[in-house]
């Protein structure tokens, strides 16, 4: 049974970093070989640090600046402006870390020639994988399995979140109306061995219904499965393309599906956390005060009354706490009472949309993190006023409160913004996501989505 070469997302995400690292360093190697670039001029194990954290750099501005975006990486225009940004950041940090990296040169054109050595091979080469995964030999092939409610629902996720999987078509009763681009096989008399062989099937998703757990299809699953075959279930793959829970798992069986992340039961991790919290917070409080006169001229300008702004937010266990923000919004901005903010909210303030651009707004909740009332990372804290609206509508809701409210969250680097209960149950997915996933890993990508957040002015 012959596939086609495909490769998955993280493959893909791993692939780019491990090049980007090979065509900087190959490109070092060749120019202080046979032209003048002597920065990296050294034998041994100097060397070896040197191009160790030339690499680590790369990669960590290149995850903030969004180089190993799968988005990004398919636009020749998102490319050119992250690498050179990432480049110039490189090139910056490289030189001011003489520790871990080369003395300045005495002939500082040499420090031009960084930012081109790490700048022009990244670009050629980024250009090179945008012409080779547009090749139909790189998509993922996948059959679909399950009735008529499920699939109408799975199609349309799969196409906006996982648009490097084609779908040749799906295996049901019944042909579906809205559904007229894909094949239709009927479930009564399919071989399924017979479509993996001819369209090259590279994966089958499967979902929970009469038709998958029939005898004769879970049969010719069961053994195209021993033949090597990638079989997941339509739940696990959605979790898997949108890194959030599946609206389906919001049942009555999500106590099954649903249990503690091993890090919650770590007293290693929730110690290291919390000393995170506080080191962090620290610095953000220094940062703060640098900043602080800045803030108070911008708001005696642009937005004419107090400072600071306190509300009440339910935290971890249901318990209310203060919230300390930079007041965005014009005074008595609530006097018909208590509504979400939306996008475009008219009662928003110039100064008061920059902070919210840029996430400012939030600095003075270091605060909070300090006193112990929020963590770095966790679902953002609502007011208690919507937490009873939202309990209500959307089951679950206060699962939210079983761990510390966040200054930032998955569900706020993923939707950044809620203003009415559809978006709220969409960051409901996200903030159960994270509970159950809950790692080092995953907080730290979390950081690095609210820098590049933060960068890119993506706040609301």
């Amino acid at each position: 049974m012959q596939q086609k070469t495909k490769y998955n997302i993280s493959e893909r995400k791993l692939f780019l970093r491990i090049i980007d690292v090979v065509v900087v360093g190959a490109s070092i190697f060749i120019l202080s070989s046979f032209l003048d670039f002597h920065y990296f001029k050294a034998l041994g194990s100097n060397l070896i640090i040197w191009i160790s954290t030339l690499c680590v750099y790369i990669l960590f501005f290149g995850e903030i600046f969004e180089l190993y975006n799968l988005k990004v990486s398919s636009s020749r225009f998102l490319v050119i402006r992250s690498v050179f940004i990432t480049a110039l950041l490189v090139t910056v940090f490289y030189i001011f870390t003489p520790i871990i990296s080369p003395e300045l040169p005495e002939h500082r054109l040499q420090i031009l020639y960084l930012f081109i050595v790490v700048f022009m091979p990244l670009t050629i080469w980024r250009f090179m994988y945008i012409g080779l995964v547009t090749l139909p030999k790189y998509h993922k092939y996948i059959l679909l399995i399950g009735d008529e409610v499920e699939l109408s629902d799975l199609i349309p996720l799969i196409s906006k979140n996982a648009p490097d999987n084609n779908i040749i078509g799906y295996v049901s009763n019944n042909k579906i109306l809205n559904l007229d681009k894909y094949n239709f096989f009927d479930a009564a008399n399919i071989k399924i061995k017979d479509i993996v062989s001819e369209y090259s099937v590279s994966e089958i998703v499967v979902s929970k219904s009469k038709i998958s757990t029939s005898h004769k299809i879970n049969n010719q699953l069961i053994q195209l499965f021993e033949n090597g075959v990638s079989i997941v279930s339509s739940r696990k793959f959605i979790e898997n393309i949108t890194f959030s829970l599946p609206v389906l798992n919001l049942k009555e069986s999500f106590y099954d599906y649903l249990a503690f992340s091993t890090s919650h039961q770590s007293n290693l991790y929730i110690v290291f956390i919390r000393l995170i919290d506080v080191l962090i917070s620290l610095i953000g409080v220094l940062f703060f005060v640098i900043f602080l006169p800045f803030f108070v001229i911008g708001n005696l300008v642009a937005n004419r009354g107090s400072l600071f702004y306190f509300q009440d937010r339910v935290g971890k266990k249901g318990k209310t706490f203060n919230i300390i923000k930079l007041r965005t919004m014009i005074s008595n901005a609530e006097s018909d009472g208590a509504v979400w903010a939306d996008k475009n909210d008219h009662r928003i303030t110039s100064f008061g949309r920059c902070l919210r651009k840029t996430r400012l707004d939030e600095m003075p909740q270091f605060f909070n993190i300090l006193r112990g009332e929020m963590s770095l990372i966790g679902p953002r804290p609502e007011r208690p006023k919507f937490v009873d609206e939202l309990e209500k509508e959307l089951p679950f809701y206060a699962i939210r409160h079983v761990i510390k409210p966040g200054l930032t969250g998955w569900a706020q680097v993923m939707h950044p913004y809620a203003s009415n209960l559809e978006e709220q149950k969409t960051k409901l997915h996200y903030d159960l996501y994270y509970i159950k996933e809950r790692n080092l890993l995953l907080d730290f990508r979390i950081l690095i989505k609210t820098i590049s957040t933060v960068v890119y002015f993506k706040g609301n």
